[in-house]
């Protein structure tokens, strides 16, 4: 038994996303619509009647398929909705890959996106299922910001060491979303004006938390061996894996918040569907996970881009700087963009989309080798993480 490569490999051959940002004059049907029209477009002017079938990731903003479907005016065609916390986007296109690989469909659809900005969701404040009353109640900054002491007292590094490091993410992901015309903030911030900002949550910040955003994107996935019917430049898919942790680390008197194991977990079943032996190396470039700054500073070591304890001394280093060895969040990240949850995975897939087709701008790597995406959802301890790895060599 195991996790295995895809038998049947696949690719992306469209991919479209919105803006992101407080879409006041938007609802989630113009989203949705935007980005399967733009998926389409890019995918050779493929129609909505082209498409099998599609899965639409969505956490709050819709409760069935009927969601897309009353949008995009369709009917009888099979649209299944799912739901994995902040990893939905990711949990959308690693089911509608797996289709295509199966053969039970040639052309399908991964479509994620949320309007969170009229629900009045806060982002601090965590909607959760009727429980024992056991679980504590905690705000989502709150939780991650246990990483900080706990990281230090680990590895015996003090937390002004640690706050240095988070403010140097900050920094490079505001700078890179400030290149990216689709990010919700387009603004440099000093290290200065984020060192100084006032606390939420233990040592964080408003500037160490993602935004709140509404947004969408979307990717058309065939065969690999089709590919080149709709595009010259198709992204392909070398790994997908999904780990779901037991969920009781915060009752766990051993578990510390010093690590994220799922994403860990995620990580070495990703590399070994793909073959890659040492991604500090072979890995080009990175999507992470920044809900919080010290989320980014644990998952460099997590990923095995970083040696344990030292991840804080490669971030100041600038390893994962834009013009580092390995950028990380290229593209601004959700501390750029916000978090629309079912949207946050597949616009972290269109960042790779547009890499991989040297379509970046001013933010391209010279040529890429395999790109990284990691998605998660939940909270230390409590934790759910997706990987997918990509590129333009067809595996």
């Amino acid at each position: 038994m195991g996790s295995h490569a895809l038998a049947t490999p696949v690719a992306v051959v469209g991919m479209a996303c919105t803006n992101f940002g407080e879409l006041w004059d938007r609802n989630v049907d113009d989203l949705l619509v935007e980005a399967t029209h733009g998926a389409l477009g890019a995918a050779g002017g493929l129609g909505v009647d082209d498409v099998d079938a599609f899965w639409l990731g969505s956490m709050i903003s819709g409760v069935s398929g009927l969601t897309l479907t009353r949008p995009l005016n369709i009917s009888h065609k099979p649209v299944t909705r799912v739901e994995n916390m902040c990893a939905t986007g990711s949990e959308a296109f690693r089911n509608a890959c797996y289709a295509v690989s199966s053969g039970a469909y040639d052309v399908v659809m991964a479509v994620g996106g949320e309007k969170l900005k009229d629900a009045g969701y806060s982002g601090l404040e965590m909607p959760s299922v009727p429980n024992d009353g056991t679980p504590p109640v905690l705000s989502a900054p709150a939780m991650y910001s246990m990483i900080v002491p706990a990281y230090a007292r680990r590895y015996g590094v003090s937390e002004e060491q640690i706050k240095e490091a988070m403010t140097h993410i900050a920094w490079k992901n505001h700078g890179n979303g400030a290149r990216n015309p689709r990010a919700q903030f387009r603004k440099e911030v000093p290290k200065e004006t984020i060192a100084a900002a006032p606390t939420l949550a233990g040592r964080l910040s408003v500037f160490d938390c993602s935004g709140v955003a509404d947004g969408a994107a979307a990717a058309v996935i065939v065969r690999a061996e089709d590919a080149l019917k709709y595009t010259d430049k198709p992204l392909y898919v070398h790994a997908l894996a999904l780990d779901a942790g037991s969920g009781t680390g915060r009752n766990d008197s051993d578990y510390d918040y010093s690590d994220l194991a799922e994403a860990a977990a995620s990580a070495r079943t990703a590399y070994a569907q793909a073959g890659i032996t040492d991604p500090a190396t072979e890995i080009s470039l990175a999507e992470v996970h920044d809900c919080f700054t010290p989320t980014e500073l644990v998952l460099m070591e997590e990923l095995g881009f970083s040696e344990r304890g030292k991840a804080w001394r490669d971030v100041l280093d600038g390893r994962y700087d834009r013009d580092g060895a390995l950028p990380v969040n290229i593209d601004g990240g959700l501390k750029s963009f916000g978090h629309p949850i079912g949207a946050s995975g597949l616009r972290m897939i269109f960042e790779m989309w547009l890499q991989f087709r040297g379509e970046a701008g001013e933010r391209q790597v010279a040529d890429p080798r395999f790109g990284l995406v990691q998605n998660q959802g939940g909270s230390p301890g409590d934790l759910v993480s997706a990987v997918t790895i990509v590129s333009d060599r067809r595996p």
